[in-house]
């Protein structure tokens, strides 16, 4: 793929797309299937660079893959020493560093340069407080890590913060099992992105382990070994679903997505609402989202907490909007794969909109939309691949570093241009 890529102006979009997996749901489900006894058959898994560095990991500590099938590991990692690189997939490296620490070995570590910039010190502080023996081989509170052999004890009160990311408790919960004892996890003020947790914790009961809540307060976690399912299907991207459902609600539709919809486990298929508020016409199935559009969409005014990767398509929808649309409570992107909510106001801003930014929220007003404009990326998936919704303004727009997409959705330009004319 060129290093920018140029898409044309156009004005309508309409077709099928079938998703790739869920990174968030196939990540979990590598780790999982490997610590757990017996084999487990995964299909529909992603296949992109995220899932790639998990794969790679689990290999070098000793578990093994048939082809679509995960060869259980039955408890803890066999392999006690190993150096991981994990590029910049956060769904690879908290919960990993998690299993790690109850795994009586020395472990590093590391990822990209944007990875080392990522905070993971609440999770860190979670796992010492329970014995576990986590070294910074660089800035406190951010990789690369060490990780030693703990005397891990989980009568000792553990607790997370919940306001920067809810992948620390995600990894802390699956992690937890191997201790062989029952745990209490105490969330320490607002849990963010609720949906990804309901992620985990109903892809542990696939592998048998049911988790206790009080609310999203305390959760209950007892000390048991993984039983695979036998067998595991991977639902659609729900995530990636938003750029094309939002395709078609600004290029007439009807655009339809295949392998996410009602009885989707994504907090992101909630994107639908978002369209329905700006006046797209939505239809969603068991394992399908239909959206047509019709006319100018209307602004909203969101609190977006619960879908934050779904939500950088709204705010590139919001261009087209008939006045100022604020998305809230997104605090959460300024530790993703690059600052959001910097990157987002920056690249709208030279598509000529007008934009508030503060430290959790956007407010974006559109105005007369600027043609040709060269859109940076930060080695961001989800930048480039909503940005591309620009071109169905009637404009051609320029995408650098069109590659960054290959992070969890490799095809996605060859499919976008599919439905767009």
């Amino acid at each position: 793929m060129a290093e920018v890529l140029e898409l044309k102006a156009a004005h309508r979009a309409a077709g099928t797309v079938r998703l790739p997996g869920s990174k968030s749901i196939s990540n979990r489900v590598l780790l999982l299937a490997a610590l757990a006894a017996g084999d487990t058959k995964v299909t529909g898994l992603l296949d992109a660079e995220d899932t790639l560095v998990m794969r790679k990991a689990l290999s070098a500590l000793g578990v093994s893959f048939d082809r679509e099938t995960v060869l259980g590991a039955g408890g803890p990692f066999p392999v006690k020493r190993a150096e991981l690189f994990l590029g910049n997939a956060g769904t690879a490296f908290r919960p990993l560093t998690a299993a790690l620490a109850m795994c009586g070995g020395e472990y590093r570590l590391s990822g990209v340069p944007r990875m080392h910039e990522r905070p993971i010190g609440d999770l860190v502080d979670a796992l010492r407080g329970i014995g576990a023996r986590i070294d910074y081989e660089g800035k406190d509170g951010f990789p690369p890590l060490l990780v030693h052999p703990g005397e891990i004890n989980v009568e000792k009160k553990l607790r997370v913060k919940g306001d920067v990311s809810s992948q620390f408790l995600s990894a802390l919960l699956m992690a937890l099992p191997l201790t062989g004892r029952t745990a209490r996890v105490d969330v320490v003020g607002e849990l963010i992105s609720k949906p990804y947790v309901e992620i985990t914790l109903n892809v542990m009961r696939r592998f048998g382990l049911q988790v206790r809540r009080d609310g999203w307060k305390s959760f209950e976690v007892q000390g048991a070994t993984y039983v695979s399912p036998g067998k595991i299907f991977v639902e659609g991207d729900a995530s990636s679903a938003s750029y094309f459902l939002a395709a078609g609600a600004l290029g007439g539709g009807p655009v339809r997505v295949e392998g996410v919809g009602r009885s989707s486990i994504q907090g992101d298929v909630r994107f639908v609402e978002v369209l329905q508020k700006m006046g797209a016409d939505v239809s969603v199935g068991e394992d399908f989202v239909e959206v047509k559009g019709g006319g100018k969409l209307r602004a909203i005014d969101m609190d977006l907490n619960h879908i934050p990767d779904a939500a950088m398509t709204a705010a590139v929808l919001a261009l087209f909007a008939d006045g100022p649309s604020t998305l809230r409570n997104i605090g959460s992107w300024r530790v993703k794969e690059t600052d959001r909510i910097a990157a987002m106001a920056t690249e709208l801003r030279k598509l000529g909109a007008e934009i508030k930014e503060g430290k959790d929220f956007l407010t974006i007003t559109p105005r007369k939309l600027k043609g040709n404009v060269a859109i940076d990326t930060y080695d961001d998936h989800r930048m480039a691949m909503s940005f591309s919704l620009v071109s169905l303004g009637g404009v051609p727009v320029r995408i650098n570093n069109p590659q960054c997409v290959g992070k969890t959705f490799p095809e996605f330009f060859d499919v976008w241009r599919a439905i767009v004319s």
